[in-house]
């Protein structure tokens, strides 16, 4: 594969910004346009959640058996720091819960894609959203869309197919799905087919690939792009049949008799994508009698002034002291989110917080947060202040940041927050962001990828979320 054309494969970041206010980019919310109504005979909230909840019955189940059986002070739940359940672990899980060890290793990928575990290093804990899992429709909903957005890795690629091949693949099945939501019934699998053949042939004339005749240097034929490409002469039939059946074991269509069509979960999401929208709680009011962690939530879609106004009246309501503490246990919790924000509201307590502040740099998920802290209330100008910390720790707090983006913003927020990044370059990020071992690296990556207009950059991060995946 040539190119006429010389290109910067690089993929450069864009106008770099301070770190220092990465944190901040939650809140930052452009005006909002009416929310539009989803197409006619889309079932409520409350019922796509519970047929998000029926699919992921059994990775709920074993991430809550791993809760409850491989808790702290237990044995982790893995032991090769690839994510991956041990053999002895794998077999004990299946004895308890009645299950072969294939289905709980599945489970298990499950569990993790959809964030219902968070694996860090060797051990494993609950995520946030297991813990929300019966009372919050819009966690359960969050949960399945990490998972659809996915679904490339929910089943092992096709061996025997390039890499290349499979990849123009994924970046082709947008359309597809879109096809597939528009039609609103069942469509022949032929049909998607020449759909998904159009769609690739188009991301390589995009790519103005031509073929050369060997060792000529000349274009074959026609000096005009053509589809050309190493995977070019890749029977595609494969590949869907591939796709479909890995968009059906996540529930998002049903694959069968020659035909696909949409789940209302899975016609919803598209919907959701196409419509640039994501599911949000609704802020609470009257914030000043509830638990921080409560108090935070509903802190959330408030514009920073007002989000201050409420950490201040939440905290002339109880002593200094007990407010701090509740505080950082609430950052210590599973919501990237919710962690920022504690942080934020111990900014407008001040000085009383140093003592605890400090205490919690030696913990690894708190410290850039606390350092940040601690450098501002010496005096660093917060634009500044970044530069205390350490290029992991700076790459921990990306990571961090884009996982509250993920859960709780919008996908164009979750692309802007690419230029806070301290690295130059995309690939320079993806080697860091590797490297440091995030529990939340794998869903950001995908929802990046998800997110990201542009077709090389997108594939880029879905290459290295399927390396974090399988420990590559």
């Amino acid at each position: 594969m040539t190119s006429r054309i010389p290109r910067d494969s690089r993929l450069r970041l864009v106008r770099p910004r301070p770190l220092a206010a990465a944190p901040r980019a939650v809140n930052q919310r452009r005006p909002r346009r009416p929310a539009p109504r989803p197409p006619e005979g889309t079932p409520a909230p409350a019922e796509l959640a519970g047929m998000a909840r029926a699919g992921l019955a059994g990775a709920v189940r074993l991430a809550r058996w791993a809760d409850a059986a491989l808790g702290p002070g237990r044995h982790g739940a893995t032991a090769d720091g690839k994510a991956t359940l041990s053999d002895a672990t794998a077999e004990r899980a299946a004895a308890d819960l009645g299950l072969s060890v294939a289905q709980v290793r599945a489970d298990w990928d499950t569990a993790r894609l959809a964030g219902l575990v968070e694996v860090h290093g060797d051990s494993a804990r609950p995520g946030w959203r297991l813990r929300a899992w019966d009372r919050d429709d819009s966690a359960v909903l969050r949960g399945w869309v990490a998972l659809f957005d996915a679904w490339s890795l929910a089943s092992p690629e096709p061996e025997e197919h390039e890499p290349a091949a499979v990849a123009e693949v994924v970046s082709a099945m947008p359309q597809v799905l879109s096809f597939l939501q528009l039609s609103a019934g069942p469509v022949p699998v032929e049909q998607l087919l020449d759909l998904l053949q159009q769609r690739v042939t188009e991301l390589r004339t995009e790519r103005c690939e031509v073929a050369y005749e060997p060792g000529t240097g000349r274009p074959a034929g026609s000096p005009a792009p053509t589809a050309a490409a190493p995977a070019a002469d890749a029977p595609l039939a494969p590949l869907l049949d591939w796709a479909l059946r890995a968009l059906a074991s996540v529930g998002a269509l049903t694959y069968g008799g020659g035909q696909a069509t949409l789940t209302p979960l899975g016609n919803w999401a598209v919907w959701v994508k196409l419509e640039q929208i994501c599911v949000a709680a609704q802020s609470p009011a009257g914030n000043i009698e509830q638990s921080a962690e409560d108090m935070l939530r509903g802190c959330a879609q408030l514009r920073p002034n007002a989000a201050r106004a409420e950490y201040r009246a939440w905290l002339a309501a109880r002593p200094v002291g007990s407010a701090v503490t509740e505080l950082i246990d609430a950052a210590r919790g599973d919501d990237a989110l919710l962690r920022g924000l504690a942080f934020e509201a111990l900014r407008v307590v001040g000085a009383p917080a140093e003592p605890d502040v400090r205490a919690v740099v030696v913990e690894p998920a708190l410290r850039p947060y606390a350092l940040l802290w601690l450098a501002e209330h010496d005096g660093i100008d917060p634009e500044d202040a970044h530069e205390v910390l350490t290029r992991e720790e700076a790459t921990w707090l990306w990571v961090d940041t884009a996982a509250a983006v993920a859960d709780h913003g919008e996908a164009p927020m979750l692309v802007r927050h690419l230029e806070s990044a301290v690295q130059p370059t995309v690939p320079q990020l993806l080697d860091e962001v590797r490297a440091v071992g995030h529990p939340r690296t794998v869903q950001v990556l995908v929802a990046l990828a998800a997110a990201h207009p542009d077709p090389a950059l997108a594939k880029a991060v879905r290459r290295a979320a399927f390396q974090v995946h399988t420990g590559g």
